[in-house]
């Protein structure tokens, strides 16, 4: 039997990265996947490579009415809602003091707030269904910090206690939804592109982020995704509140 037999999961950042990774595996194993995203042209080509599993819906996970939007598309076009993946996200290296104000902004909006907004639309809807699971994709640089990174650490350590929140209202409330954070090391994603040429020192920035891990090498969105797919399935029912690692041994 597919692990996600005849259930509806909404994916923020779906058109590209482990989101879109999740929304394969979600399809094949039995699920219908809304990809949510604000690349429309990529989102849209990789629900036609889905097929009739899989739907489309343009999101900006900043505003609250986009993601209203999107769950009331989740339910017109499959009639429930049963889990959702927050993977949208952006990261940008800056220092406490050479950080901005807008750049702190930007990285947390996108970040923390979209996966509180996400959240908070998505569970009627759940509870409606009959409940479900959300995951959401925090970072190692959510359980630690870096130098070079603090406006992501602040986002992604957000979403990482956020998630424990919501987790422990779900379950007082007895709604039968789990919410769990997935904290992937560097993933080989178009998120972290631009740092692979670079040079440090007599490495590329491949090769240095590739020795951070134990490992020797980056992760890759499928097992990243596969985590997800493990949360999002009935195998995970006695999960909820919890920090899943996915990081080549980057935080042992």
């Amino acid at each position: 039997m597919p692990r996600l037999e005849n259930k509806v999961v909404l994916l923020s950042g779906g058109a590209s990265g482990i989101g879109a990774e999740t929304a394969r595996q979600v399809v094949r194993e039995g699920g219908k996947a809304v990809l949510a995203d604000r690349d429309e042209a990529k989102g849209r080509a990789l629900a036609a490579e889905l097929g009739a599993s899989a739907h489309f819906v343009p999101l900006d996970v900043t505003q609250e009415a986009s993601w209203q939007s999107a769950v009331a598309a989740t339910l017109e076009r499959f009639g429930a809602l049963h889990g959702l993946l927050n993977a949208a996200g952006i990261g940008v290296r800056n220092s406490i003091e050479d950080c901005t104000l807008e750049e702190f902004r930007r990285v947390n909006d996108v970040n923390s707030l979209g996966t509180f907004l996400g959240c908070k639309t998505a569970i009627p809807a759940m509870k409606d269904s009959g409940g479900g699971s959300i995951v959401n994709i925090s970072s190692v640089l959510g359980l630690r910090g870096a130098a070079y990174a603090m406006a992501y650490c602040a986002s992604k350590g957000a979403v990482r206690t956020l998630t424990k929140s919501v987790a422990l209202h779900c379950a007082q409330m007895k709604y039968d939804i789990r919410c769990n954070s997935v904290h992937p090391g560097y993933i080989d994603t178009p998120m972290i592109a631009p740092r692979l040429d670079e040079t440090q020192g007599n490495m590329s920035g491949r090769q240095a982020l590739e020795e951070m891990h134990p490992l020797g090498r980056l992760g890759r969105a499928d097992e990243v995704a596969s985590m997800i797919l493990f949360l999002l399935s009935d195998e995970s029912t006695f999960s909820t509140g919890s920090e899943f690692i996915c990081d080549g041994g980057l935080t042992a």
